[in-house]
């Protein structure tokens, strides 16, 4: 584990005070949960957006009919 120091205004400081003192926790571990969490959203949305650009259609391979081609079936 590392030690930090962050910076942010008064009003944010007090705010996260009552926010960790209502879950029972130290600012500390309260914003390194909230970091930790965000990174792993971060990591899966990078994974799903691989994962998105990676598909391959389902549909056929040739290309599509011409219009005209369509309309004599």
């Amino acid at each position: 584990m590392k030690n930090i120091t962050i910076t942010m205004d008064d009003a944010a400081a007090e705010w996260v005070r009552v926010e960790a003192a209502r879950r029972a926790t130290s600012v500390s571990r309260l914003v390194g949960e909230w970091l930790a969490e965000r990174m792993r959203q971060e990591d899966a949305y990078a994974q799903a957006m691989r994962d998105a650009l990676a598909f391959e259609s389902w549909g056929r391979a040739e290309p599509p009919l011409p219009r005209a081609a369509q309309y004599e079936r």
